[in-house]
């Protein structure tokens, strides 16, 4: 299995990560949350709200990302390790704009998004 492809599985995962943030750090959840977990996370404020969005921006994030390095295996790019950085380029920019929402920083957040969207594409335009 490729580098890209492993990226895939974490990108799959990387929203559970902020999930978890916003669900067990800090107070509150527990059985009684954990029997309707939408209606806990859509009521939380703060830097445990920003988890959350976090978390829906990268579920709506991953089909794309998967699709792309999908698509770049089954044409066949040529350079391997091309594929394989731009994938975890993406990777890493997920991670740091999980950090950058957390710590509200905004205008860094969408530089960040925009890096991680212009890796997917990147992907596809090598697959061209």
């Amino acid at each position: 299995m490729t580098t890209a492809y492993w990226c895939v599985l974490i990108a799959i995962f990387l929203p559970y990560l902020a999930t978890g943030a916003a669900k067990f750090f800090g107070a509150g959840y527990g059985p009684q949350a954990n029997s309707d977990p939408r209606a806990f996370l859509a009521g939380l404020q703060g830097w445990r709200r920003r988890a959350n969005n976090a978390q829906q921006n990268a579920f709506e994030v991953t089909p794309a990302f998967a699709a792309a390095v999908l698509i770049a295996h089954q044409v066949g790019v040529a350079e391997q390790l091309l594929l394989d950085q731009l994938a975890v380029a993406f990777v890493v920019s997920r991670l740091l704009y999980f950090v950058c929402y957390l710590a509200d920083w905004g205008p860094l957040r969408s530089l960040v998004w925009a890096f991680g969207m212009a890796m997917i594409v990147a992907l596809f335009v090598v697959s061209a």
